[in-house]
Protein backbone atom coordinates (compact mmCIF):
# COMPACT_ATOMS: atom_id res chain seq x y z
CA UNK A 1 0.00 0.00 0.00
CA UNK A 2 2.53 2.53 1.13
CA UNK A 3 4.47 2.21 -2.54
CA UNK A 4 1.57 1.94 -4.44
CA UNK A 5 2.84 5.31 -6.22
CA UNK A 6 6.33 4.08 -7.29
CA UNK A 7 7.30 1.52 -9.13
CA UNK A 8 9.63 -1.36 -7.14
CA UNK A 9 12.74 -0.53 -9.19
CA UNK A 10 12.50 3.30 -8.91
CA UNK A 11 11.94 3.05 -4.95
CA UNK A 12 15.33 0.94 -5.10
CA UNK A 13 17.09 3.83 -6.64
CA UNK A 14 15.86 6.53 -4.60
CA UNK A 15 17.97 4.49 -1.40
CA UNK A 16 20.85 6.86 -3.09
CA UNK A 17 19.12 10.30 -2.90
CA UNK A 18 18.75 12.59 -0.01
CA UNK A 19 16.83 15.65 0.23
CA UNK A 20 18.96 19.10 1.40
CA UNK A 21 18.00 22.61 2.25
CA UNK A 22 20.15 25.58 2.38
CA UNK A 23 17.44 26.78 5.41
CA UNK A 24 16.79 24.87 8.54
CA UNK A 25 14.63 25.86 10.92
CA UNK A 26 15.99 24.06 14.54
CA UNK A 27 12.79 23.13 15.89
CA UNK A 28 14.00 20.19 18.09
CA UNK A 29 13.82 16.79 17.04
CA UNK A 30 16.03 14.54 15.44
CA UNK A 31 16.59 14.90 11.12
CA UNK A 32 18.93 15.11 8.84
CA UNK A 33 19.28 19.00 8.66
CA UNK A 34 22.14 21.07 10.17
CA UNK A 35 19.92 23.63 12.46
CA UNK A 36 21.62 27.14 13.42
CA UNK A 37 21.19 26.13 16.71
CA UNK A 38 24.26 25.42 18.50
CA UNK A 39 24.42 22.86 21.61
CA UNK A 40 24.60 19.11 22.06
CA UNK A 41 23.92 17.43 19.01
CA UNK A 42 25.47 14.85 16.62
CA UNK A 43 27.59 16.56 14.12
CA UNK A 44 31.03 18.66 16.36
CA UNK A 45 31.32 22.67 15.05
CA UNK A 46 33.80 24.10 17.57
CA UNK A 47 35.47 24.33 20.97
CA UNK A 48 34.51 27.41 23.30
CA UNK A 49 35.72 27.76 26.75
CA UNK A 50 33.47 26.49 29.76
CA UNK A 51 30.59 28.61 30.82
CA UNK A 52 28.49 28.39 34.34
CA UNK A 53 25.83 26.35 33.38
CA UNK A 54 26.94 24.03 30.82
CA UNK A 55 26.50 20.45 31.17
CA UNK A 56 29.44 18.25 32.65
CA UNK A 57 29.13 15.81 29.90
CA UNK A 58 30.12 18.51 27.06
CA UNK A 59 33.14 18.89 28.46
CA UNK A 60 36.15 17.29 26.42
CA UNK A 61 37.87 15.87 29.66
CA UNK A 62 40.80 14.49 26.95
CA UNK A 63 41.84 18.20 26.17
CA UNK A 64 41.23 19.02 29.95
CA UNK A 65 44.18 16.24 30.71
CA UNK A 66 46.39 18.28 27.50
CA UNK A 67 45.47 21.89 28.85
CA UNK A 68 44.90 21.63 32.02
CA UNK A 69 41.30 24.01 31.21
CA UNK A 70 37.68 22.91 30.63
CA UNK A 71 36.65 23.45 26.79
CA UNK A 72 32.87 22.33 25.62
CA UNK A 73 32.21 21.04 22.68
CA UNK A 74 30.05 22.68 20.45
CA UNK A 75 27.65 20.72 17.84
CA UNK A 76 25.08 21.23 15.29
CA UNK A 77 21.41 20.19 15.79
CA UNK A 78 20.28 17.79 13.52
CA UNK A 79 16.69 18.71 12.85
CA UNK A 80 13.86 17.50 11.12
CA UNK A 81 12.64 20.10 8.39
CA UNK A 82 9.28 20.90 7.03
CA UNK A 83 8.56 19.77 3.36
CA UNK A 84 5.08 20.58 1.70
CA UNK A 85 3.81 18.88 -2.05
CA UNK A 86 1.91 21.36 -3.79
CA UNK A 87 0.25 19.74 -6.66
CA UNK A 88 -1.32 21.55 -9.66
CA UNK A 89 -4.31 19.92 -9.34
CA UNK A 90 -6.03 21.93 -12.74
CA UNK A 91 -7.77 20.60 -15.92
CA UNK A 92 -4.83 21.08 -17.57
CA UNK A 93 -3.11 18.08 -15.97
CA UNK A 94 -5.25 15.79 -16.98
CA UNK A 95 -3.44 16.16 -20.39
CA UNK A 96 -1.91 12.90 -21.32
CA UNK A 97 0.13 12.03 -24.87
CA UNK A 98 -1.40 9.99 -27.81
CA UNK A 99 1.69 7.57 -27.32
CA UNK A 100 0.46 7.03 -23.70
CA UNK A 101 -3.07 7.99 -23.24
CA UNK A 102 -3.19 6.03 -19.44
CA UNK A 103 -0.40 8.06 -18.03
CA UNK A 104 -1.19 12.00 -17.43
CA UNK A 105 0.35 15.19 -16.56
CA UNK A 106 -1.19 14.75 -13.15
CA UNK A 107 0.00 10.74 -12.48
CA UNK A 108 3.51 12.14 -13.07
CA UNK A 109 2.86 14.67 -10.40
CA UNK A 110 1.89 12.28 -7.92
CA UNK A 111 4.87 9.91 -9.01
CA UNK A 112 7.51 12.66 -8.09
CA UNK A 113 6.23 14.15 -5.45
CA UNK A 114 5.33 10.37 -4.01
CA UNK A 115 9.22 10.25 -4.61
CA UNK A 116 10.16 13.46 -2.87
CA UNK A 117 7.61 12.18 0.14
CA UNK A 118 9.37 8.60 0.62
CA UNK A 119 12.82 11.05 0.35
CA UNK A 120 11.71 13.22 2.85
CA UNK A 121 9.97 10.72 5.64
CA UNK A 122 13.06 8.53 5.13
CA UNK A 123 15.34 11.24 6.56
CA UNK A 124 12.71 11.82 9.83
CA UNK A 125 11.19 15.28 8.22
CA UNK A 126 7.59 16.13 8.15
CA UNK A 127 5.86 16.12 4.99
CA UNK A 128 2.43 17.98 4.37
CA UNK A 129 0.60 17.94 1.28
CA UNK A 130 -1.73 20.29 -1.43
CA UNK A 131 -3.83 19.90 -4.27
CA UNK A 132 -4.31 23.50 -5.62
CA UNK A 133 -7.88 23.93 -8.00
CA UNK A 134 -9.84 27.12 -7.88
CA UNK A 135 -13.15 24.21 -6.68
CA UNK A 136 -11.06 23.71 -3.08
CA UNK A 137 -7.51 23.15 -1.72
CA UNK A 138 -7.68 19.85 -0.18
CA UNK A 139 -5.01 18.02 1.97
CA UNK A 140 -2.87 16.95 4.12
CA UNK A 141 -0.94 19.17 7.40
CA UNK A 142 2.67 17.91 7.81
CA UNK A 143 3.64 14.54 9.40
CA UNK A 144 5.66 11.98 9.70
CA UNK A 145 6.63 8.56 10.27
CA UNK A 146 4.14 5.35 9.13
CA UNK A 147 0.52 7.01 9.78
CA UNK A 148 2.02 10.13 7.71
CA UNK A 149 2.80 7.70 4.72
CA UNK A 150 -0.51 6.32 4.28
CA UNK A 151 -2.22 9.29 4.69
CA UNK A 152 0.12 11.07 1.61
CA UNK A 153 -0.38 7.60 -0.21
CA UNK A 154 -4.14 8.01 0.09
CA UNK A 155 -4.60 11.70 -0.50
CA UNK A 156 -2.09 11.70 -3.74
CA UNK A 157 -4.22 8.93 -5.74
CA UNK A 158 -7.14 11.09 -4.51
CA UNK A 159 -6.63 13.72 -6.25
CA UNK A 160 -7.93 14.63 -10.11
CA UNK A 161 -7.64 17.48 -11.81
CA UNK A 162 -10.46 20.00 -12.12
CA UNK A 163 -10.61 23.51 -13.27
CA UNK A 164 -8.66 26.26 -13.38
CA UNK A 165 -5.15 27.22 -11.14
CA UNK A 166 -6.75 29.23 -7.70
CA UNK A 167 -6.34 32.78 -7.90
CA UNK A 168 -4.49 34.59 -4.75
CA UNK A 169 -7.60 34.86 -2.72
CA UNK A 170 -8.26 31.34 -3.36
CA UNK A 171 -5.25 30.44 -1.34
CA UNK A 172 -4.73 31.96 1.13
CA UNK A 173 -4.89 28.92 4.07
CA UNK A 174 -1.72 27.91 2.29
CA UNK A 175 -0.23 30.99 3.70
CA UNK A 176 -1.61 30.14 6.91
CA UNK A 177 -0.44 26.35 6.51
CA UNK A 178 3.04 27.16 6.10
CA UNK A 179 5.51 29.32 7.10
CA UNK A 180 9.03 30.68 6.79
CA UNK A 181 11.95 28.31 6.58
CA UNK A 182 9.68 25.56 4.96
CA UNK A 183 10.64 24.27 1.91
CA UNK A 184 7.93 23.68 -0.70
CA UNK A 185 8.13 21.95 -4.06
CA UNK A 186 5.01 23.42 -6.58
CA UNK A 187 4.71 20.79 -9.30
CA UNK A 188 2.51 21.22 -12.36
CA UNK A 189 2.89 22.99 -16.04
CA UNK A 190 3.02 26.58 -14.98
CA UNK A 191 1.23 27.79 -17.66
CA UNK A 192 -0.77 29.57 -14.96
CA UNK A 193 0.49 33.31 -14.48
CA UNK A 194 -0.78 32.78 -10.85
CA UNK A 195 1.30 29.54 -10.57
CA UNK A 196 4.24 31.40 -11.20
CA UNK A 197 3.53 34.60 -9.26
CA UNK A 198 2.77 31.92 -6.12
CA UNK A 199 6.15 30.68 -6.56
CA UNK A 200 7.51 34.05 -6.41
CA UNK A 201 5.75 35.40 -3.90
CA UNK A 202 6.10 32.25 -1.46
CA UNK A 203 9.90 32.52 -1.79
CA UNK A 204 10.22 36.35 -1.09
CA UNK A 205 8.64 35.45 2.02
CA UNK A 206 11.20 33.12 3.59
CA UNK A 207 9.97 30.09 2.42
CA UNK A 208 12.58 27.85 0.16
CA UNK A 209 10.41 27.08 -2.68
CA UNK A 210 11.71 24.81 -5.44
CA UNK A 211 9.52 24.81 -8.71
CA UNK A 212 9.03 21.54 -10.95
CA UNK A 213 7.30 21.57 -14.66
CA UNK A 214 6.14 18.67 -16.35
CA UNK A 215 5.31 18.60 -20.06
CA UNK A 216 3.92 16.28 -22.10
CA UNK A 217 5.92 15.18 -24.96
CA UNK A 218 3.82 16.49 -27.34
CA UNK A 219 3.98 20.24 -26.09
CA UNK A 220 8.07 19.53 -25.98
CA UNK A 221 8.53 18.24 -29.85
CA UNK A 222 5.00 19.32 -31.35
CA UNK A 223 4.87 16.24 -33.55
CA UNK A 224 1.40 17.11 -34.75
CA UNK A 225 0.64 17.08 -39.06
CA UNK A 226 -2.23 17.81 -40.99
CA UNK A 227 -5.42 19.23 -40.32
CA UNK A 228 -6.03 19.44 -36.07
CA UNK A 229 -8.16 20.93 -33.82
CA UNK A 230 -6.02 22.04 -30.63
CA UNK A 231 -8.47 22.90 -27.36
CA UNK A 232 -7.62 24.17 -24.07
CA UNK A 233 -9.30 21.99 -21.17
CA UNK A 234 -9.02 25.45 -18.59
CA UNK A 235 -10.88 28.00 -20.55
CA UNK A 236 -12.43 26.18 -23.22
CA UNK A 237 -10.69 27.88 -26.07
CA UNK A 238 -9.99 25.99 -29.46
CA UNK A 239 -7.34 26.34 -32.24
CA UNK A 240 -8.00 24.65 -35.53
CA UNK A 241 -5.04 24.78 -38.51
CA UNK A 242 -2.42 22.83 -40.32
CA UNK A 243 -0.06 21.34 -37.38
CA UNK A 244 2.69 21.07 -40.24
CA UNK A 245 3.27 25.01 -40.77
CA UNK A 246 2.19 25.91 -37.54
CA UNK A 247 5.13 23.65 -35.74
CA UNK A 248 7.78 26.03 -36.70
CA UNK A 249 6.18 29.32 -35.01
CA UNK A 250 5.20 27.27 -32.32
CA UNK A 251 8.36 25.75 -31.02
CA UNK A 252 9.73 29.46 -31.53
CA UNK A 253 7.21 31.03 -29.42
CA UNK A 254 7.37 27.84 -26.44
CA UNK A 255 11.12 28.10 -26.27
CA UNK A 256 10.65 31.49 -25.91
CA UNK A 257 8.16 31.25 -23.16
CA UNK A 258 10.48 28.30 -21.04
CA UNK A 259 13.22 31.22 -21.39
CA UNK A 260 11.24 33.40 -19.63
CA UNK A 261 9.88 31.75 -17.09
CA UNK A 262 13.32 29.78 -16.00
CA UNK A 263 14.77 34.02 -15.78
CA UNK A 264 11.44 34.83 -13.82
CA UNK A 265 12.28 31.52 -11.06
CA UNK A 266 16.15 32.44 -11.21
CA UNK A 267 15.33 36.49 -10.41
CA UNK A 268 13.34 34.50 -7.46
CA UNK A 269 16.17 33.03 -6.14
CA UNK A 270 13.56 29.50 -7.21
CA UNK A 271 15.74 26.19 -8.14
CA UNK A 272 13.57 24.35 -10.85
CA UNK A 273 13.95 21.77 -13.24
CA UNK A 274 11.63 21.12 -16.45
CA UNK A 275 11.05 17.46 -17.99
CA UNK A 276 8.40 15.79 -19.86
CA UNK A 277 6.05 12.32 -19.02
CA UNK A 278 8.54 10.36 -21.29
CA UNK A 279 11.40 10.62 -19.33
CA UNK A 280 12.51 8.80 -16.48
CA UNK A 281 11.67 10.81 -12.95
CA UNK A 282 15.60 10.21 -11.64
CA UNK A 283 16.59 13.32 -13.64
CA UNK A 284 13.85 15.90 -11.99
CA UNK A 285 14.71 14.33 -8.73
CA UNK A 286 18.42 14.51 -8.38
CA UNK A 287 18.24 18.07 -9.91
CA UNK A 288 15.73 19.75 -7.93
CA UNK A 289 16.33 18.01 -4.22
CA UNK A 290 19.75 19.46 -4.14
CA UNK A 291 19.66 23.49 -3.41
CA UNK A 292 20.69 25.93 -6.25
CA UNK A 293 19.81 23.00 -8.61
CA UNK A 294 18.48 23.92 -12.16
CA UNK A 295 17.72 21.35 -14.53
Amino acid sequence: MAHALIPPELLSRLKSLRLATTRSRGDGGIGQHASPARGAGLEFVQYRGYEQGDSLRQIDWKLYARSDRFFVREAERESPLTVWLLLDASASMAQCDRARPGWSRLDGARLIAACIAEIALRQGDRVGLAGLREDELRGLPPRTGSRAHNGLWLELQALTAEGRFPGSARLMPLWERTRAGDLLFLIGDFFDEDAVTLVERLAATGREVRAIQLLTAEERDFPFAGNFLFHDAETGVELQGDATSMRAGYLERFSAAQRALDARLDAAGIAHARGALDEPPDRLLRAVLAPGSRA
